[in-house]
């Protein structure tokens, strides 16, 4: 894949430029802005926030140059996504928040130039919002996407949908939804998936009942959506009908990463704060950075920070040469990180005692805000179950290209000098 921002010709040095403003504008700005822990953005404040970051140059850093982003290559994704994360709101004041992050870059790679005009230039803009309604209630789509419930079928003006969606994040601000939904072979193209862009305003679809999560910062929640015999034109229809799923790869591998872009941020930022109180605090007679125990909790903190960074950065790089291959590495890097971004938050806040429970600090609602992404975008153990199946066919299929095979059992000879 190449990107528009090589085009642009964005270099090392110039996205080094644009994570320096980031940052700037990331502790001087946003940081101020914050609500309480446990509070939402308001709307009011992300749209100044926004005009504020157009002003500093940083806005919407993942979207090409023609469609008012900064032209970032998904090579240099991370530094800035982490500057934008060490504030959590800070991706969404920059525009580079799920899920409108994921929709802009699907809509970049397989939208027409209508549906680019239509859709992605004003949320690239950041005038309207967009959700992505994948997820079903049991036993529909969830942790296996092949259960899809929601159907799709020709009618006289197009299409008509019909299902029922949850954890449908952002919905009940959005504009729009990208609508998965299981298509028939209808001799134009194979039974599969299909994926539709829906106003969210067209007759048929209704918000239904919110669902409570322990996240917060999210605006727009996930609440269940209904399509009730929803029409909508052929032009709705985003790619080709019957690819749905091999989009959706398009669009969940750079999104598992830029999540743990973000994340990483903000777990980078709960180490700052543990930090500065394990070298201000004195017990027993001394700083608590100067005690073992504290320091094996700050060392476990560093290695998990930079292992994720490591593993994000390979990651990005496979996404912009080898997109299929750095697909398949998301899954690996979105359960490590979600794993050690949990674990670096909750231990900075035990290193903070009682304070850190309390909403004197942020880190009670950090925990809360990161807890749910070990369950987002495929929980760690459907991850875990597919690397491993993933695993054991590539070796087969090296064994049968001819590379040696290690598994045969020992025999008295090999003991042998």
């Amino acid at each position: 894949m190449t990107t528009t921002a090589h085009r642009e010709g964005m270099g090392p040095a110039e996205a080094e430029e644009l994570r320096l403003r980031t940052r700037d504008f990331i502790r001087g700005t946003v940081i101020p802005a914050e609500p309480r822990p446990g509070q939402a953005l308001n709307l009011a404040v992300r749209r100044e926030l926004g005009a504020a970051a157009k002003e500093a140059g940083v806005y919407a850093p993942h979207v090409p140059r023609q469609f008012g982003g900064q032209g970032l290559p998904v090579e240099h994704w991370s530094p800035v996504f982490q500057e934008a994360g060490y504030s959590p709101i800070g991706p969404a004041a920059l525009n580079c928040m799920a899920p409108d992050e994921g929709n802009m870059h699907m809509l970049h790679l397989i939208g027409t130039p209508a549906q680019q005009r239509h859709y992605l230039a004003p949320l690239a803009a950041g005038d309207i919002s967009s959700c992505f309604a994948m997820s079903e209630p049991h036993p529909g789509a969830g942790s296996d996407p092949e259960a899809l419930a929601t159907t799709a079928v020709r009618g006289p003006r197009g299409w008509i949908i019909t299902g029922h969606k949850r954890f449908t994040s952002g919905a009940s601000f959005a504009a729009f939804a990208i609508v998965m939904a299981r298509t028939p072979d209808d001799g134009a193209a194979k039974a599969g998936a299909t994926m539709f862009l829906v106003p969210m305003d067209t007759p048929g679809v209704r918000l239904g009942a919110p669902i409570h999560t322990m996240d917060r910062y999210l605006p727009g929640g996930h609440p269940h959506v209904h399509f009730d015999g929803v029409h909508v034109p052929e032009s709705a229809v985003l790619g080709e009908v019957g690819l749905g799923f091999k989009y959706a790869q398009v669009r969940l591998g750079p999104a598992r990463l830029t999540h743990c872009m973000r994340w990483l941020g903000l777990a980078r930022r709960a180490h700052d704060i543990a930090l500065d109180r394990a070298n201000s605090r004195e017990i027993f007679g001394r700083h608590i950075a100067e005690l073992g125990i504290a320091q094996d909790m700050i060392a476990q903190s560093v290695i998990d920070i930079e292992t994720s960074d490591a593993i994000i950065a390979k990651c990005a790089a496979l996404l912009g040469t080898d997109p299929r291959a750095g697909s398949a590495l998301s899954s690996v890097a979105k359960v490590h990180c979600s794993e050690a971004v949990y674990r670096v938050i909750d231990r900075s806040l035990q290193l903070c005692g009682g304070d850190g429970v309390s909403d004197g600090l942020p880190l009670a609602q950090y925990l809360n805000e990161v807890r749910p992404f070990r369950i987002y975008d495929g929980a760690t153990e459907t991850h875990k179950w597919a690397i491993a199946r993933r695993a054991a066919a590539d070796r087969s299929r090296a064994v049968a290209g001819g590379e040696p095979f290690r598994g045969a059992a020992r025999t008295h000879e090999d003991e042998l000098p």
